[in-house]
């Protein structure tokens, strides 16, 4: 009799247990078909160190990245990715933040004092070329005709300006990575499979640069005219991809 009893105990429980299993699972398939943190909070609460436990709370974790990396891009700003980072700094989108802000660093930079130089050159080449001629040199009028373009420009002169301003001089930095000059490869290699008109004919470089942290491999495209290197930006910053203009 009494082993009967206990044989009728431990089926019990044994049913119990299958069916607390079996409403557990179904319980689990219910909150992956939602796929909201809410589901998923509501599932953790209800089976705080249950089988499904360890996933229920990795998924947490990530659907809430994703949103708030999906607040960063929306903001796009300095700021948002830097807070990303200090929120995350270990996670699935950190490489990429950590791109966006190299970015915005180098554009807030200023630019390189050669630049100022390059342009100041152009009205000195002037001379020899006015003074070439043997019979002009008597003359006053040739030195003044050659005179013309620094004045206008010392006055601001848009025309003087853009006749004797050097082409390809700028460039665009697509990214800037911590791991090596592979990744930089690879973004190369699939920001040209996805982007092929905007970036048709260029030819990338990855340019180290050292800081407090480590190195930092930027990939750049150089030798572009500013109109090419805005257009380039502009249509790659529309399709939300990571795009600073630079003075090479």
């Amino acid at each position: 009799m009494v082993i009967k009893q206990v044989f009728l105990v431990l089926s019990i429980t044994f049913a119990l247990a299958l069916s607390g299993c079996s409403r557990q699972q179904s319980d689990w398939e219910k909150t992956r078909t939602a796929n909201t943190t809410d589901a998923y909070e509501l599932f953790l609460k209800k089976y705080p160190s249950g089988e499904f436990t360890a996933q229920a709370q990795a998924r947490v974790k990530e659907l809430y990245e994703e949103r708030d990396w999906q607040k960063a891009r929306d903001t796009d700003t300095l700021d948002a990715y830097q807070g990303f980072l200090k929120q995350y700094p270990e996670g699935k989108w950190t490489e990429e933040a950590r791109i966006r802000v190299e970015n915005f660093t180098l554009a807030a930079a200023p630019s390189p004092p050669a630049r100022a130089g390059a342009e100041a050159k152009p009205p000195d080449s002037a001379p020899p070329e006015a003074a070439a001629p043997p019979a002009a040199s008597p003359k006053t009028a040739a030195p003044k005709i050659a005179s013309k373009p620094a004045a206008a420009k010392a006055a601001g002169g848009s025309s003087a300006h853009a006749a004797t301003k050097p082409q390809g001089t700028y460039g665009v930095q697509l990214g800037a990575f911590k791991s090596g000059s592979d990744a930089a490869d690879k973004r190369w290699a699939r920001l040209n499979k996805e982007y092929p008109k905007v970036l048709s004919g260029l030819s990338p470089k990855v340019s180290p640069k050292k800081g407090a942290s480590g190195t930092l491999y930027r990939l750049q495209v150089a030798g572009l005219s500013e109109k090419r290197a805005n257009t380039i930006c502009k249509a790659l910053k529309a399709q939300r991809q990571a795009c600073v203009l630079i003075h090479t």
